[in-house]
């Protein structure tokens, strides 16, 4: 059947399956079991909406049919201590194992070096003793139908105004009851579980990691894992696409001035860097993040921001004339390209004056 069919198109191939293996029709051992898998792809179908026919449009009108229905499981939890998902197991024979969505946050540092995140959440089973359904396939007619799959419809004052489909066979003409094992739900009592998951070093934003369920300790999960990754934002760093780490240190501007040492951060803590007077932009090799995952780092740049004082206090006034005065005082020899440059202001004023 198309994945677009329609509501009358569904019930009359799910009719057809019931004729061939309703329990008083079909004698073999598996039927009761075959008609409660029918039964549970169309509920399932019901539920996540049938395709509207479109109606009669002229030639030159477009016409469009909405999607498939969006599965509410398949999404991702954003709590790594919640989410519950599900997953199933056909007749207690072969098992489908839907896989347990989860988000992951990490730090720049987590996801550089790898880490191992501790996941807890809960999961729910698919009931086995009615695969799913809520119910449970009597066989035989439906009594309140009488197995035509249909009741009549009453107006306000009792009078017959038409047939509407019978609710408690859905319109199949079988009889069923609720299923106790589930209590109508067709799910097992939620358990909760964790999970210890190593995050490899090198991953990035976005990216979608699988786990075997069957490998977690320290219990064995019944689902896999799909876990998104999702970086952190940085309080000192920029990432660039290609695993250069940015990083702009405020540093003190006599303390630039003089060359002297600071301390920078890098993902490995902190790491001395060596400052050159009149130089605002260093590299550190090796220092940044993963070009690839599981590859070798990139570098990590460092900007300087000189920060000096709004207001000098007077003792750093008298140390500031002081220092002027052994490049510009009597006696003092001027760096040459302070010489060139007042030889060009003389030469400029000369012309002007000329």
């Amino acid at each position: 059947m198309a994945s677009d069919a329609s509501e009358s198109e569904v019930k009359a191939a799910w009719r057809r399956l019931v004729s061939q293996w309703h329990p008083d029709r079909n004698g073999s051992a598996g039927a009761v079991a075959k008609m409660q898998r029918i039964n549970q792809a169309f509920e399932e179908i019901r539920r996540a909406g049938f395709r509207v026919a479109p109606e009669p449009a002229a030639d030159d009108a477009d016409v469009t049919a909405p999607g498939p229905a969006t599965d509410p499981g398949a999404g991702f939890d954003d709590n790594d201590d919640g989410g519950d998902t599900a997953f199933r197991d056909d007749a207690g024979t072969s098992r489908q194992r839907r896989p347990i969505h989860r988000k992951v946050k990490l730090t720049l540092e987590e996801a550089a070096a790898g880490c191992i995140k501790v996941l807890r959440g809960k999961v729910t089973e698919t009931c086995r003793v009615c695969a799913g359904a809520g119910h449970q396939v009597l066989g035989g007619n439906c009594v309140r139908c009488g197995g035509s799959g249909a009741v009549s419809k009453r107006s306000f004052f009792g009078w017959p105004t038409g047939l509407a489909e019978c609710e408690a066979c859905l319109g199949g003409g079988i009889a069923r009851q609720p299923c106790a094992a589930c209590r109508s739900s067709g799910k097992t009592a939620a358990r909760s579980y964790q999970a210890k998951v190593r995050i490899p070093h090198g991953v990035r934003h976005g990216d979608l990691l699988h786990v075997d369920g069957r490998r977690l300790r320290p219990e064995r999960l019944p689902a896999d894992l799909e876990i998104r990754v999702e970086l952190l934002d940085h309080a000192f760093f920029t990432l660039d696409d290609d695993g250069t780490l940015r990083c702009e240190v405020p540093v003190d501007g006599f303390a630039w001035v003089a060359g002297r040492q600071v301390q920078v951060p890098t993902l490995a803590g902190l790491q001395s860097l060596q400052l050159s007077r009149g130089q605002l932009s260093y590299c550190l090799k090796g220092q940044g993040f993963p070009v690839e995952r599981r590859g070798a780092r990139g570098d990590q740049w460092v900007t300087l921001v000189p920060v000096f004082p709004e207001r000098l206090s007077t003792d750093q006034q008298i140390l500031l004339d002081q220092l002027c005065a052994t490049t510009s005082g009597a006696g003092a020899r001027e760096d040459e390209r302070l010489q060139a440059w007042h030889r060009g202001l003389r030469a400029w004023e000369r012309g002007l004056r000329g």
